[in-house]
């Protein structure tokens, strides 16, 4: 990954949010840009690419927003692109996209269906500490 990129993701869950915390604190150049599923941006975005944020159980990444060539990665692919991004040990991740999609997809399906169950819930979504806020869209 070349340039900024958007983390669309699940504001109420619990585990999801945990996922945009760990990415900003291994991202302290600022690569990653986030918006709740539930806000109006993340809904216009998909619905540009046919794509709807009412689906919560799907984590997406926004490559090159923006631009002409702003493309939108799902599930499994989101994640093998996020991770490795990273940097570090995060990189040997990318190993996985040896796998098959429909493979890797089902996997994370299972934690997806799962994870309020597992990790929980928060009635609302959460607020960023005031240092990330401006990496967040529609706050």
């Amino acid at each position: 990954m070349t340039g900024r990129a958007i983390v669309l993701y699940d504001g109420v869950c619990a585990f999801c949010n945990g996922v945009v915390r760990f990415v900003l604190h291994r991202d302290p150049v600022g690569r990653f840009r986030f918006a709740s599923l539930q806000s109006d941006f993340a809904k216009a975005l998909l619905r540009r690419h046919g794509l709807e944020a009412a689906s919560l159980d799907t984590f997406y990444v926004v490559l090159d927003p923006d631009t002409p060539s702003e493309r939108v990665l799902a599930r499994s692919d989101a994640a093998l692109m996020l991770l490795p991004a990273l940097g570090g040990p995060w990189k040997a991740l990318a190993a996985f996209r040896v796998l098959p999609a429909g493979l890797r997809d089902a996997l994370y399906g299972v934690v997806a269906r799962n994870r309020y169950r597992l990790f929980g819930r928060h009635d609302v979504c959460e607020l960023p500490r005031p240092e990330w806020r401006e990496r967040f869209i529609e706050v």
